[in-house]
């Protein structure tokens, strides 16, 4: 075959990864090895042998091809030898060893056969053939990350200036791959300070301890990596992976892993340059006070930006639009990591205005201002919200906040709105000034829902005359709207509601009738959870026709966003309009969410939910979901019995807190209606259906207690099942509560640093007290 890569390489691994798997094909292995090894094999049976093994390597699991690693691992080293005179036999080892890596950890364990493996590779790094070089810099980076702890031996001996060299090549592969090295360093080490502070925290030693390769190169990367930032072009392709690029995350990864220490080697080459004559300084300058935002400590940062954005408000202007753009993100990365620099300075009023302006540019610059603009407003009212109940009265927004939402208003409608994200970027500018809007401000967000809904209808309108070609792009449009209206409702005082409310749920009913995608009813239902919480009680006249819509999607298993959305509404009914709206259709929206815990198919992450939903609808319904009762615990005690993978910490400690939230919804119901039964009855009926579940419910709060993965958020609700029941049942619970595992889970919980676990807690631990006097 002379083609390459081999085709037929491709098919033999194709094949493999079928059946060697199974125990098939025993002699392939060999045979492959024998294309490499054997003295006899041309140049084309030992690179097409070698690609065979490199897709093999990539595609089957490590561990049914451990038997054979330390043959495949040999017949690799010896294609990438120097000695191999034929570069495309050395291409072919390269890459199948960067393949094989992940199976080699063994090897990297033994120091000879390590030594000799990173001998080939440093010597490929030197190779005339800029592929070989490019794939053994590939192998470097990867054996960084996997074997970082055996790295030591070989950093200031060959890797350091190999990969130095690498930075500064003529050749945009190499560089990449020069700058990607450090690259994982940096990342590598971040890993390792988290590791070791977790490790510090629990009073553990951490396994593998960080050697501060970064930290100790920086002087000699910061100078490099600066320069590379200047090889850039005005008409670059904005999608292309180049050095200057990486360039700009390496700085960013390296100020996250070497914080302070970064600061003082960027900033000569900021202040040098940001007024250099050439556009490609300027940028550079720009890009790389841009990539030290995150990482060193703000205290640091904020004295630095305070005096660097004044210069940076000429660039604003720039004659070059690269500059611009990238003045633009520099000012949205100010407003989203340090935004206290902006707000109350001399220059925040100039600040605003350019953000204005800027606006009105090309897309990827306006989007930049969209999102300095997001970021600001969140800031500003904090800064201005004093009081938790009331609604701050104006905010240092407030002069320009006209004028802004009707510059993004107008940025939503351009033509060429779609490029760059600016129609997205420009929407959510508008949502988070709503969101974080003062009283003085509130006739604009009265306006601004008047375009919305106006807009929400005239998209209706055109519904059905939608191209296929243009279906996308309206679907993201509807999106959009039911976005930013739901923002405005969140925001529409209660005065307002009555007046927009038929309009609002007439328009989002429109728009579940005619929408194709599950991206866009997950917005129309989140919309409609917002209108439910604005109109309370005044909900129930549209439940009649909410109902069909919401079994619809509470049924639409297979669409995850969907029905997590619709189990959403169901929890908004509960809280916002009461029993009366479940009433509608009890059974209906019940036998749904059993359906969706019983679904093996369903995505596991709605379990949790849809079990504290369960809770919600038991707390709504009172002495109605006496009826629902049996059914939902003997569905909590299923979902507490399916097996799941111990090691999913995360999806394991939100399913018991949804069991658990779930419990105290049912005993809460039950326990409430304890004084209208008391008047036929003495109040013993709940409590007596309940006791039978007791010893279930008490097994599974000793599994939460002694979990060692427990969260917080798990022990407060397991505290606060336990007082439930204990105020319930009284000193009839003592043997079940009276536990060393208890104990110990409250105790955890009194010395909680969040205040309504640890109030939990103690009233628990009061109520067990109780009973014991």
């Amino acid at each position: 075959e002379a083609v390459s890569p081999s085709s037929a390489a491709q098919c033999v691994a194709f094949i493999a990864c079928i059946e060697v798997p199974r125990g098939e094909w025993p002699e392939l292995i060999s045979a492959l090895l024998g294309g490499v090894a054997s003295p006899t094999s041309t140049e084309g049976l030992k690179e097409a042998s070698l690609e065979a093994i490199g897709y093999m390597c990539e595609e089957i699991d490590p561990a049914v091809l451990q038997s054979s690693s330390n043959d495949i691992l040999t017949a690799i080293v010896q294609g990438m030898r120097k000695e191999e005179p034929c570069m495309r036999v050395r291409l072919a080892a390269t890459k199948a060893l960067l393949n094989s890596l992940e199976f080699t950890r063994s090897n990297f364990q033994n120091e000879q056969e390590r030594n000799y493996i990173m001998q080939v590779l440093c010597e490929n790094t030197q190779c005339q053939d800029v592929r070989v070089r490019t794939a053994a810099l590939q192998n470097l980076n990867q054996v960084m990350s996997l074997h970082y702890q055996y790295m030591e031996t070989y950093m200031g001996q060959a890797l350091f200036a190999i990969t130095v060299q690498a930075m500064q090549s003529e050749d945009d592969d190499v560089a990449l791959q020069g700058i990607e090295f450090w690259s994982s360093v940096a990342e590598e080490e971040i890993d390792l300070a988290i590791a070791a502070a977790e490790a510090a925290e629990n009073g553990q030693v951490p396994s593998v301890t960080s050697k501060h390769y970064a930290k100790g190169a920086l002087q000699f990367l910061v100078p490099i990596l600066m320069l590379v930032l200047t090889h850039q072009d005005e008409f670059d392709d904005e999608d292309a992976w180049k050095p200057n690029k990486a360039a700009s995350v390496c700085l960013m990864l390296l100020a996250t892993c070497c914080e302070d220490d970064i600061v003082n080697k960027v900033l000569p080459f900021v202040r040098d340059n940001v007024t250099n004559e050439d556009w490609k300084y300027r940028e550079a300058a720009l890009m790389a006070f841009s990539s030290i935002l995150e990482g060193p400590m703000p205290d640091t940062l904020l004295p630095v930006i305070v005096e660097t954005i004044p210069v940076f408000l000429w660039r604003m202007d720039d004659p070059s639009s690269v500059v611009k753009d990238t003045v633009a993100y520099c000012f949205g990365r100010i407003c989203e990591l340090h935004p206290d620099a902006v707000i109350g300075q001399e220059y925040t009023g100039q600040l605003l205005q350019g953000f204005i302006v800027g606006i009105e540019l090309e897309p990827t610059i306006a989007g930049n201002y969209c999102l300095a603009i997001s970021s600001l407003a969140e800031t500003a009212y904090d800064k201005a919200d004093d009081s938790e109940t009331e609604l701050p009265a104006t905010y240092c927004l407030s002069p320009v906040f006209e004028v802004l939402v009707t510059k993004l208003l107008a940025a939503t409608e351009r033509d060429d709105a779609s490029n760059g994200h600016l129609r997205s970027s420009a929407y959510e500018a508008i949502m988070e000034l709503v969101k974080n809007s003062p009283v003085d401000c509130y006739p604009i967000v009265q306006q601004t829902m008047v375009v919305i809904m106006q807009r929400v209808q005239m998209l209706l309108s055109v519904s059905s005359k939608i191209s296929v070609a243009d279906r996308s792009q309206y679907n993201d449009l509807q999106s959009l709207l039911c976005a930013a209206l739901q923002a405005l409702l969140r925001r529409v005082t209660k005065e307002d509601a009555a007046i927009i409310g038929p309009q609002a749920f007439d328009s989002l009913i429109a728009m579940l009738q005619t929408s194709s995608t599950g991206a866009v009813q997950e917005d129309v239902l989140m919309a409609v959870g917002s209108l439910i919480e604005l109109l309370g009680e005044h909900f129930l006249a549209y439940m009649q026709s909410l109902k069909p819509y919401l079994l619809v999607a509470l049924n639409a298993r297979d669409q995850h966003d969907v029905c997590f959305a619709a189990v959403g509404i169901v929890s908004d009914l509960c809280r916002s309009v009461g029993k009366a709206a479940l009433l509608e259709c009890p059974d209906s929206m019940m036998e749904a969410m059993f359906n969706i815990l019983s679904d093996s198919n369903a995505q596991k992450a709605i379990r949790p939910q849809v079990l504290s939903v369960l809770g919600d609808v038991a707390l709504c319904l009172g002495a109605h979901f006496q009826a629902y009762f049996e059914p939902v615990l003997n569905a909590l005690q299923q979902v507490a019995n399916v097996p799941i993978d111990p090691d999913d910490h995360e999806y394991v400690t939100e399913l018991r807190e949804g069991i658990l939230e779930a419990y105290i919804g049912v005993v809460q119901s039950l326990s409430n209606n304890n004084d209208a039964a008391s008047a036929h009855n003495g109040g013993v009926v709940n409590t007596a259906i309940l006791q039978p579940h007791l010893t279930t419910m008490f097994a599974y709060l000793e599994q939460v207690a002694n979990d060692p993965y427990r969260t917080d958020s798990n022990i407060a609700v397991a505290c606060g099942l336990m007082g439930d029941l204990t105020k319930c049942f009284g000193a009839a619970l003592l043997p079940l509560v009276d536990k060393k595992s208890f104990h110990s889970l409250l105790q955890e919980g009194r010395t909680s640093k969040v205040s309504k676990t640890r109030a939990l807690a103690m009233w628990t631990s009061k109520e067990i007290r109780k009973l014991k006097v």
